[in-house]
């Protein structure tokens, strides 16, 4: 894993690439739904060929807990990833076979007027498949700490 970071050490167009991909599978898809997201784009892979996806397709949510996943060993903050606000968009479907990275980028940094220790930290993180289309758009704001 790479150092801990702290607000001090960011700057505004710092990017972070995952080092590592994450696989989507068939089985992993249908898991999450039945637990989580049970519609049948989800679950049934004939069933989903004829709906709106054409064919099975994987929850927003699971997408999004694996770039979460990606993202937690990307931008190793010091006090971890301590969410302050997030927007979320799923511009394709996740696809069995997909292979998901990340790219992070900081876009703003406000430093705490009264508490002079933290600072919100903006970012958007970009989760592509191995073909380069974009799976997951995300814009979070983070708490970060000084050293």
């Amino acid at each position: 894993m790479n150092a801990k970071l702290y607000l001090d050490d960011l700057t505004v167009g710092d990017v972070f690439e995952s080092s590592q991909d994450y696989e989507i599978t068939e089985e992993e898809i249908i898991s999450f739904a039945k637990q989580y997201d049970p519609q049948v784009f989800h679950l049934e892979v004939e069933e989903a060929k004829e709906t709106f996806f054409q064919g099975l397709a994987g929850s927003g949510w699971l997408t999004a807990a694996v770039s979460m996943r990606l993202t937690v060993l990307s931008l190793p903050l010091a006090d971890g990833l301590i969410g302050a606000g997030v927007d979320l968009k799923w511009p394709s479907p996740t696809r069995a076979g997909d292979l998901l990275s990340v790219t992070i980028t900081i876009t703003d940094i406000k430093p705490s007027k009264s508490k002079p220790q933290q600072g919100i930290v903006s970012y958007e993180t970009i989760t592509k498949n191995q073909h380069g289309d974009i799976r997951q758009v995300t814009n979070a704001r983070v708490l970060a700490f000084k050293k």
